[in-house]
Formats: C-alpha cells, sequence, structure tokens
C-alpha cells in the first residue's frame, strides 16, 4: 500500500510540473491570454512576462513619460508588405526605461536581444495592452 501511494505521489508531482511548464502564449494569436492573465504579471518583473511568450520579438521601440515598452512579433518589411499578425504588445513599467537610441548597435537600433532581457527585466509591470 506505501508503494502505490508513492508511486501515485510521484506520478501526480511529475503532472502538475509538465501542466505549469507550457508558455501561456504559443503563437501570436494567444497573445489575448497575456491580457486575460494580467493581474498574473501586475508587480512583477517584465522577465516572468517574457518568459511565457513563445514567438519571437522582432522589433521593440522604448519610451519614457509614461515608460512603456511596445514590443511587435513581425519586422518592419513585413509591415509594410502587409505579411503576418500586425499585432503590438504594450507594457508600461514602473521605472525610467534606460533606452539610449545611440547606444544601440547601429542597424539593429530596434531588435531585442537577451543583453535587452538582462538590462529591462527587472523593471516591474504596471498594465498590459495589446493592441490589433
Amino acid at each position: 500500500m506505501k508503494n502505490i501511494f508513492k508511486i501515485l505521489i510521484i506520478v501526480l508531482l511529475s503532472l502538475c510540473q509538465k501542466g505549469y511548464s507550457q508558455q501561456l502564449v504559443q503563437n501570436i494569436n494567444d497573445m489575448y491570454r497575456i491580457k486575460d492573465n494580467e493581474v498574473i504579471f501586475i508587480n512583477k518583473p517584465l522577465k516572468d512576462l517574457l518568459r511565457e511568450i513563445k514567438p519571437e520579438i522582432k522589433v521593440v521601440f522604448a519610451y519614457n513619460n509614461p515608460s512603456f515598452f511596445e514590443f511587435r512579433f513581425i519586422t518592419r518589411e513585413q509591415r509594410i508588405n502587409n505579411e503576418g499578425n500586425k499585432l503590438s504588445l504594450f507594457v508600461d513599467v514602473k521605472d525610467f526605461i534606460d533606452w539610449k537610441w545611440e547606444n544601440r548597435p547601429k542597424g539593429k537600433e530596434t531588435f531585442w536581444s537577451n543583453e535587452d532581457v538582462e538590462k529591462y527585466g527587472s523593471l516591474i509591470v504596471s498594465q498590459i495592452e495589446i493592441v490589433y
């Protein structure tokens, strides 16, 4: 009986682990889930939100006063040619965004990189909006 109980506990724990490991947004059409679950991300670091988004961020713009990021999932060329989903994810953060266009790599000023996640990932999310 003890062995059956132990096996049952192990199976249940492994199932729970797998249920939480899947990302919230698998493709751009699932982006509404971010807004539906906004309360999970408010007052949490930006990196927690970004971890739940599987589609690659192709373009990012950062603004101050108020401080927010605009994330896009298609390139400028795709947007001009009406290719792909033009959805934008706007994420307001509580702190000033130290974003200097002149310090960004030439030709890649609007690309989101792993270095950006490290630099801005600790900023606290205050609001999330999705524009289709």
